[in-house]
């Protein structure tokens, strides 16, 4: 393991000072093209706890060759964004990696939000031997003993949509504050810069989370005439999100203009509206069928959407990064960060026609090659490669 130490020395303290004019950059941030330093890690749009020095994996040898064993330790299994998630590793990526001969079998493990579970759920799998771990929307800090504890075994970890502090760990999402922001800039616009908002977090202290409240809430500031009327954590869950605006709403007689509200929470909010009985605000859509449904049926509902993380889309990536990082191609940063998309209604009626279904709690994809596709992730990492041609023979 002496190779990761002398990377982490070279790295040394989280250098938070990234690609803005007269700045130093991260090592690591500075082998990145230019476009993506200014777009993604520039210091006014990203969140300051977001790890992005050297990665430690930059010279990573997994211990064995494939077919490797791989362990994901999920925090959360009660709502459809992780139902999408798991229908991605579940229906795409395993029978597809088994097929390609790099993975023998993934234990999954659950731990419903209990961090001392993850952790110990986490501790097992490196005991059983697996070669890497991907995780999601996890705690920043509660885990970092866990990932360390990994690391000194061999073992890598992968945080899948959103990132953990610790230094050991292989990040990876879209940029969420500037997911956030463009929410808050596109709520300013759809109410005419003026108005009573409603933010509804998803869960409070997960980063993911958290990062998109940041950059919101910096959107908002530009505009001295726009109130937050109030904030609720929807758990990124509908039936928690519709039952806290609901109550939000019964105590809150007053002007709503718009509610800014994280994926997947959106349809939630939408029955608390209507179920109301007060006017349709503008609400901020991700990707949630039933949610782009109504805007489908309704056009002059919103103008556009923003997904920030299409659920299957962000967990293959997170897996892809985990493939190539096993196969020894080197992640340059500890964060690998992409854009956030939009969706406007005429893209919309090319996904679904109005016959769509209102309730449905599916999930929309941008599709992985626009998310992170091949050649995105190459500018990520040190000896890029396709993952799917990796011949262990050969290296």
């Amino acid at each position: 393991m002496g190779n990761f130490n002398a990377t982490l020395l070279r790295a040394g303290v989280l250098a938070l000072t990234v690609a803005t004019a007269g700045a130093t950059l991260a090592e690591g941030v500075d082998e990145l093209p230019e476009q993506v330093r200014k777009d993604l890690y520039n210091a006014d749009m990203l969140d300051p706890m977001q790890p992005i020095a050297a990665s430690p994996y930059r010279d990573f040898k997994a211990k064995r060759p494939p077919p490797w064993k791989i362990g994901f330790a999920s925090s959360y299994a009660g709502n459809t964004w992780r139902a999408d998630e798991m229908k991605r590793l579940q229906e795409t990526l395993i029978p597809k990696w088994k097929q390609l001969g790099m993975i023998s079998e993934v234990v999954i493990t659950q731990s419903n939000l209990n961090d001392s579970t993850q952790i110990q759920q986490m501790r097992q799998l490196v005991d059983q031997g697996v070669d890497a771990i991907i995780i999601c929307c996890s705690n920043p800090t509660a885990l970092n003993q866990t990932v360390q504890y990994a690391y000194e075994r061999g073992v890598p970890v992968f945080s899948a949509t959103g990132y953990l502090t610790s230094p050991y760990s292989v990040n990876s999402s879209a940029n969420f504050v500037l997911g956030g922001h463009m929410m808050g800039e596109w709520m300013a616009k759809e109410i005419d810069g003026t108005g009573n908002v409603l933010v509804v977090e998803g869960i409070p202290g997960a980063s993911a989370s958290d990062s998109q409240n940041v950059g919101i809430l910096k959107a908002l500031e530009k505009y001295p005439d726009i109130s937050v009327g109030g904030t609720v954590a929807g758990m990124w869950t509908d039936q928690i999100a519709q039952s806290e605006v609901q109550k939000w709403l019964a105590t809150n007689p007053g002007d709503l203009n718009g509610i800014i509200i994280q994926s997947a929470s959106e349809l939630g909010a939408l029955r608390a509206l209507k179920q109301s009985g007060r006017e349709m605000v503008p609400i901020t859509i991700g990707g949630e069928l039933g949610a782009l449904c109504y805007w489908r049926k309704n056009p002059e509902f919103i103008s556009s959407t923003i997904q920030a993380w299409p659920p299957g889309d962000d967990f293959e990536m997170s897996w892809n990064i985990m493939m190539r990082t096993l196969q020894g191609q080197g992640p340059k940063v500890q964060s690998i960060l992409t854009y956030p998309q939009t969706l406007d209604f005429e893209q919309l009626k090319t996904v679904m026609g109005e016959d769509c279904n209102e309730d449905s709690d599916g999930w929309y994809n941008v599709g992985i090659e626009k998310w992170a596709g091949k050649d995105y992730l190459d500018q990520f990492f040190l000896r890029p490669a396709d993952p799917e041609a990796y011949d262990p023979k050969s290296h």
